[in-house]
C-alpha cells in the first residue's frame, strides 16, 4: 500500500469515532415523541391535536381549574430571538425593565438559539436577573466551544466541540430552576424553545414546562440538551442527538440543530386560532406581544474580499438578517389578525462597539449596559417591523 493511501486509511480509522445512529424511519416520524411526556413538543407549522381537542371540549370550569395563573387575566408574551453574543442586549433590556418596576410577568416565553438560553431566566422573572447578567457579561468563546483540528473536523460532524457549552448550561440551568419551571407550567404559564429536526428538515417547538413538570427520569438532562440543540449552528457546532420513542415503543434518535435554521424568532404557529384561545381563557384586555430581536436590523456596508470564506460568511449573515426581518413581519401579521399588541426591540445602529472574538465579554458587557439603560428608561418599543409605514 502506498504511504499516502496508508496515511489516509489511518486518519479515517483514528478520526471516524462518531457513534452509529438509529434514525427514525420516515413512516414513523409523525408519531414519535418523548416517552411519558405526550405534550413535550409539536411541529412549528401545526397547532397540535391535543391543544385543538382541549379548546373544543373544555368548559369554563375546566379552563379556570387547569390554567389558574393565566385565566381571566392580562396576557404578556415574550419572544426572544437568536443572535449569539448579541443576546447580551436582550438580557440587559430585561434587567433594566425589571429595575424600572414596569416589567410584567410573562404568560408565555419563547426562545431560539441564544434566546433559548435566555428564556428560562426571563420566564422565572426578575429574581434571576443577576444570573442572566453573569452569563451575558462573563462568558468567553472558550466557554462555548473549542476548535477541532482540521483533520478531526473533516471526519466529524462540526468544526468545533460544544462540550464547554454543555457544561455552561448545566452550571446555570439548575435542577431547582427546572422544578420552578414545572410549577409555573402547572399554573398555565408556558415556556417554549425552538429547534430544527434535521432529519425531517422541519422546525420543532419544545414545551419545556411540560417536560419539567413530568416524571421523565432524565428530564433535567433532556432540557439542557434541547437548549444546546437550539444553539447548535450547523457545521460550526455539532447537532444534538435526541432519543425519541415510536408509537410501537421502539427507541430511535433524531438530530436537532439551531432553531434559527427555521426561524430567528417565533411566538406561536400561524395555524393557531389565538382569538379563540384568548376568548376561552377570558384574557383581560389586548394580549401584548414583546419581540426581542438580538441583532441589528439595518444593513451594514463592508467591502468583501474576493475569497470563498469572506463571501460565504457575508452571504450567510445577509440571509440571517433578512430571514429575521421576515419573521418579524410574520409575527406582526399574526398580531394584526389575532388582535394582539405588537412591540419590537432590536439593537439600534448607534451602538458602535465591535467584538474582538465570537463571545467577547468586554463587548457583551457594554451591549448589556446599553440595553439595560434603554429598559430602565422605558423602552421605546417599535409598533411595526422596520420599513413598514403605519397609517
Amino acid at each position: 500500500m502506498k504511504p499516502v493511501i496508508l496515511l489516509f486509511v489511518m486518519l479515517v480509522g483514528c478520526c471516524s469515532s462518531l457513534p452509529e445512529r438509529n434514525p427514525l424511519p420516515d413512516d414513523l416520524y409523525h408519531d414519535a415523541g418523548i416517552r411519558g411526556v405526550p405534550e413535550a413538543r409539536f411541529w412549528a407549522d401545526e397547532w397540535p391535536t391535543f391543544s385543538i381537542e382541549r379548546m373544543e371540549t373544555y368548559t369554563d370550569s375546566d379552563f379556570k381549574r387547569e390554567y389558574p395563573a393565566i385565566y381571566n387575566k392580562p396576557h404578556h408574551y415574550l419572544a426572544i430571538s437568536g443572535g449569539g453574543a448579541n443576546g447580551a442586549y436582550g438580557a440587559g433590556v430585561l434587567e433594566g425593565w425589571s429595575k424600572s418596576g414596569q416589567r410584567p410577568e410573562f404568560t408565555m416565553v419563547t426562545g431560539v438559539s441564544t434566546g433559548a438560553l435566555t428564556a428560562p431566566f426571563a420566564f422565572l422573572g426578575s429574581d434571576y436577573d443577576d444570573e442572566l447578567r453573569h452569563v451575558y457579561t462573563t462568558t468567553t468563546t472558550h466557554d462555548i466551544a473549542t476548535k477541532r483540528s482540521l483533520i478531526s473536523a473533516a471526519f466529524s460532524d462540526s468544526i468545533t466541540d460544544t462540550e464547554p457549552l454543555k457544561n455552561l448550561i448545566a452550571k446555570n440551568i439548575t435542577e431547582e430552576m427546572i422544578e420552578e419551571i414545572g410549577v409555573e407550567h402547572e399554573g398555565g404559564r408556558r415556556l417554549y424553545i425552538g429547534t430544527v429536526n434535521l432529519d425531517a428538515s422541519r422546525s420543532v417547538i419544545w414545551n419545556i414546562g411540560a417536560i419539567a413538570a413530568s416524571d421523565h427520569p432524565k428530564k433535567v438532562e433532556l432540557i439542557r440538551e434541547l437548549m444546546r440543540a437550539s444553539a447548535a449552528i450547523p457545521i460550526a457546532f455539532p447537532p444534538v442527538v435526541i432519543p425519541i420513542e415510536a408509537s410501537d415503543g421502539t427507541m430511535y434518535d433524531e438530530l436537532h440543530v439551531d432553531g434559527g435554521t427555521g426561524s430567528q424568532v417565533f411566538v406561536y404557529p400561524a395555524s393557531a386560532d389565538w382569538k379563540e384561545i384568548a376568548r376561552k381563557l377570558k384574557v383581560q384586555g389586548e394580549p401584548r406581544v414583546y419581540v426581542m430581536r438580538n441583532s441589528f436590523l439595518d444593513p451594514e456596508y463592508a467591502g468583501v474580499p474576493r475569497k470563498v470564506f469572506p463571501i460565504a460568511s457575508r452571504a450567510i449573515a445577509s440571509l440571517i438578517r433578512t430571514q429575521g426581518v421576515g419573521d418579524l413581519y410574520q409575527i406582526y401579521a399574526l398580531c394584526e389578525r389575532d388582535g394582539n399588541d405588537f412591540n419590537l426591540a432590536y439593537i439600534p445602529s448607534n451602538f458602535s462597539e465591535v467584538p474582538k472574538e465570537g463571545f467577547d465579554p468586554v463587548y457583551m458587557t457594554k451591549l448589556f449596559e446599553f440595553g439595560y439603560k434603554k429598559g430602565f428608561d422605558g423602552y421605546p418599543w417599535g409598533k411595526a417591523p422596520p420599513g413598514l409605514i403605519l397609517k
